[in-house]
């Protein structure tokens, strides 16, 4: 279920998860939804995203709702099973100057295709 404040505009993600803006979505259930970053980073790039735009930060849904948080690092963990044969980096940006650019708490699963490596400092920029 998807919820907002009445004064906010939905961000990209709610959008996304009310399928008002396309993406390609490998896995949803009723509180997360996957899809593949649109500017990857990685071979693999998957963003985890609860439906709930209840949490703009990381550390918000940590204090408001760590269950969901735990469900957002387990299937950040099935993904990588399935995608980039279970190693994986999982990474939250909290903040603008961090690198959040969308203020729906949203996991990153960066991985590399079966069998490859991401070298320590790839993905630093």
């Amino acid at each position: 279920m998807v919820t907002m404040s009445d004064s906010a505009e939905p961000t990209v993600f709610t959008r996304i998860v009310a399928r008002e803006i396309p993406a390609d979505i490998v896995f949803e259930n009723d509180t997360v939804v996957a899809f593949r970053d649109i500017k990857p980073q990685a071979p693999v790039h998957l963003l985890v995203v609860p439906k709930t735009e209840r949490y703009r930060t990381v550390s918000e849904l940590a204090a408001g709702d760590p269950a969901l948080l735990a469900e957002v690092v387990a299937t950040a963990k099935q993904l990588a099973v399935q995608h980039c044969g279970g190693e994986f980096r999982l990474v939250f940006n909290e903040g603008e100057s961090a690198g959040q650019t969308v203020f729906h708490v949203h996991a990153h699963v960066l991985g590399a295709d079966p069998g490859g490596a991401l070298p320590e400092g790839s993905l630093g920029q």
